[in-house]
């Protein structure tokens, strides 16, 4: 759609279509630089899928990491994204990314009192095996918030995926910790800490808020101190370009009407990806991953996608998401499975009873096996000692599975194996056979199959009281059998983009006045996942660096 300058209804610098980290970041970056800015979201709530996740931020070299003294050498930092991301990638937007990520957190540092941050403690690098890879992780994460500093603007913060009880918060930090509070001393004592707190919180009347909703309450705090409004339930419907192509604001809904929005030096796109676009998962995802487990936000649908193909951008990993293993409640909700796959007596075992890969791998690397193999429909085989020792599903030791999960055969029982497997229709001899030499490896302390257990990753959510932390028999009754799903935090495919954050055209020549970051542009991890925030860090970089370039035109 083309437009001229007295058509529109509101004129701004700098827009940006989307209010999650990649997006609030931007936002913060374009007003620093001086320019008039304005987000508008979709949805009803602010935080897109970063309220949802971990919160997790990775980003080498970044000032809460060198005051842990864990910084790297440029050369390793290097070393690791070309052994995990190759030339999949163009080599300038890796550089960007390495070169302005320290900056890009030192600047939301001097934003003001706001954006704090802490080491998430021994999160492994996803490849810590792999050339400058980093087995005590590069992984930050946000320091709890009040959530009443955000005043009336409370309530429109995206809420949490799952409910917790009254007072508590839990960082990733602590979750590692408390997910062990059966095996180790240094648990329960973090079990105590984190009840104290939630009693105090109680007492004081804090609205604690940890993981993604306190990044992006935090960056929501600074947005308000810069001054910079976000316009709720208003959805983008097209960009508009002149004759040349260049992108000079959008159209949007906005109180039931439509509303042409100037955007003077650019407009960048951190709508999301496609996960919950059904058509577009059946066109671009491959066979055993089309069906819609995500755990993204419903609203992403893949708009800004769309909207920048539209005006002829180019794009690229279409086909690949950030997989995660999942299950579905019986009311529709996905449920991610990171820390289960480690519980040392527990497998994960296909249609033909048998495993495929090393379960506790990063979750991307599972998938891809599980998709390329064809491994559906694939079930976590755990016994009654994993059940007591670990949480599962959420669902802490000691507790209940809900009657719903077995009424809808989403989770199975049985006192053999043998009765499980005729339970959940694979072969009773070939999940017998699986599960013995499984037990065999456990007993030596090695995984001759898949290698459980070598990398540092596979061990940070393990079991630090046995010899091999994720290696142990499951021989003690009665067995379950839990119904997984190949899932994803969101699609890893959109606009192609350079160093600048730029959109680009199939000939490689750029859409002026448009940028793209988070999901809505092909990932710069390519088809891997370097560590945990490898999604979220990302976002906020090139978020940051299309901002500033918009600011220096």
């Amino acid at each position: 759609m083309t437009g001229k300058q007295q058509d529109w209804d509101t004129e701004v610098d700098f827009l940006v279509v989307g209010s999650g980290a990649g997006g609030f970041s931007a936002a913060l970056a374009a007003a620093d630089g001086g320019l008039d800015t304005l987000v508008i979201e979709k949805a009803n709530v602010y935080g897109g899928s970063t309220a949802l996740s971990g919160g997790g931020v990775w980003v080498p070299n970044n000032p809460t990491l060198l005051r842990e003294g864990r910084g790297d050498t440029r050369e390793d930092v290097r070393a690791y994204l070309d052994a995990v991301v190759g030339d999949r990638v163009p080599s300038k937007n890796i550089d960007a990314f390495i070169d302005e990520g320290p900056k890009m957190l030192k600047f939301l540092e001097d934003c003001g009192p706001h954006l704090r941050f802490q080491w998430c403690t021994g999160y492994s690098d996803y490849h810590p095996e792999a050339p400058g890879g980093r087995p005590n992780g590069r992984s930050i994460e946000p320091l709890p918030v009040d959530l009443r500093k955000l005043g009336a603007d409370e309530e429109s913060l995206r809420s949490a995926a799952l409910a917790t009880p009254p007072g508590l918060y839990i960082t990733s930090k602590d979750f590692v910790q408390l997910n062990m509070v059966m095996r180790t001393w240094k648990a329960r004592r973090a079990a105590l800490k984190t009840g104290f707190n939630a009693v105090k919180a109680i007492l004081l009347r804090r609205h604690m808020e940890t993981l993604g909703r306190a990044l992006i309450a935090r960056l929501r705090l600074a947005l308000n101190d810069a001054g910079v409004p976000v316009w709720l339930s208003t959805p983008m419907q097209s960009l508009i370009t002149d004759d040349s192509g260049a992108v000079l604001g959008v159209v949007a809904e906005r109180n039931g009407k439509s509303t042409r929005i100037r955007a003077r030096k650019g407009v960048l796109l951190a709508t999301g990806g496609f996960e919950h676009n059904q058509d577009m998962r059946k066109q671009y995802l491959p066979e055993g991953g089309r069906d819609d487990y995500s755990a993204a936000s419903t609203d992403n649908t893949g708009d800004g996608i769309i909207a920048g193909e539209r005006v002829g951008a180019a794009v690229d990993l279409m086909d690949d998401a950030w997989w995660m293993p999942s299950f579905q409640l019986p009311g529709g909700q996905a449920v991610v499975m990171v820390a289960e796959r480690s519980i040392p007596q527990a497998i994960i075992v296909d249609q033909q009873g048998k495993r495929f890969t090393n379960e506790a791998a990063p979750y991307v690397t599972f998938v891809h096996d599980q998709l390329a193999g064809g491994h559906e429909p694939t079930w976590f085989i755990f016994d009654e000692r994993a059940k007591k020792r670990y949480p599962v599903g959420g669902v802490m030791p000691g507790m209940k599975f809900p009657q719903a999960w077995f009424d809808s055969g989403l989770l199975v029982t049985a006192p053999t194996v043998a009765e499980l497997a005729d339970k959940i229709g694979v072969p009773a001899g070939a999940l017998g056979e699986t599960v013995d030499r499984f037990n065999g490896f456990a007993r030596n302390g090695r995984d001759e199959d898949f290698h459980r257990g070598v990398s540092a990753y596979d061990n940070y959510y393990g079991d630090p009281s046995l010899p091999q932390p994720v290696l142990d028999v499951l021989d003690h009754g009665p067995f379950y059998a839990l119904r997984m799903r190949a899932g994803d935090l969101g699609t890893k495919g959109g606009l192609v983009y350079d160093e600048h954050a730029r959109v680009l055209r199939g000939d490689g020549t750029v859409i002026d006045g448009l940028y793209a970051v988070g999901n809505t542009s092909a990932a710069v991890m390519g088809n891997d996942y370097a560590g945990a925030g490898a999604t979220i860090g990302p976002a906020m970089v090139f978020g940051y660096i299309g901002a500033r370039h918009a600011a220096a035109k």
